[in-house]
């Protein structure tokens, strides 16, 4: 999905080595802020406030990079708990990336206690756990679309298009 590639060299009786590359573009800031502001226009959207919820640090990172373009600021929780406390401190959130399966309160749960004070917030559940049915449990449990990971940016990007034009 990166672009790279993955190999092994494998002689029996001696063991395996597995090889990969990712590819790497060094940017200079000028260049990423004419992106970003092409991106901009190209996309139509104002620049979002976005929420996170992802028990995954590497999850979040990685979303956290895919969302640079079209966010203004980007708050993290951990938890449905921490969910619905950002969301009660920041009545402005444009967008919220739901994780399913979390620690204490699973995200279903906490995106029902948020539609309880804020109906206007957009919520997209994600998980990576992809079972039959999930995409219409997050639908029930008021969120507003549902992605599997890993998530593939031209589909959030176009997911996100959708509901924000």
């Amino acid at each position: 999905m990166l672009g790279g590639r993955m190999w092994l060299e494998s002689e029996e009786g001696k063991g395996s080595i597995f090889y990969f590359t990712i590819p790497y573009n060094a940017v200079s800031e000028e260049e990423t802020e004419k992106a970003n502001v092409a991106s901009d226009k190209e996309v139509g959207l104002k620049r979002l406030k976005i929420l996170i919820v992802e028990d995954d640090e590497i999850s979040y990172s990685l979303l956290s990079r895919m969302l640079q373009k079209i966010s203004h600021e980007v708050l993290h929780a951990i938890t449905g708990v921490q969910a619905i406390e950002a969301c009660r401190n920041n009545p402005d959130l444009d967008l919220i990336l739901m994780d399913i399966r979390m620690p204490l309160m699973d995200g279903t749960e906490a995106a029902r206690r948020i539609r309880q004070f804020n109906k206007d917030v957009i919520i997209i559940a994600q998980t990576a756990y992809a079972f039959t049915g999930d995409s219409e449990k997050a639908i029930e449990s008021d969120c507003n679309e549902y992605i599997s990971k890993p998530i593939n940016l031209s589909v959030l990007n176009n997911l996100i298009k959708k509901l924000f034009t």
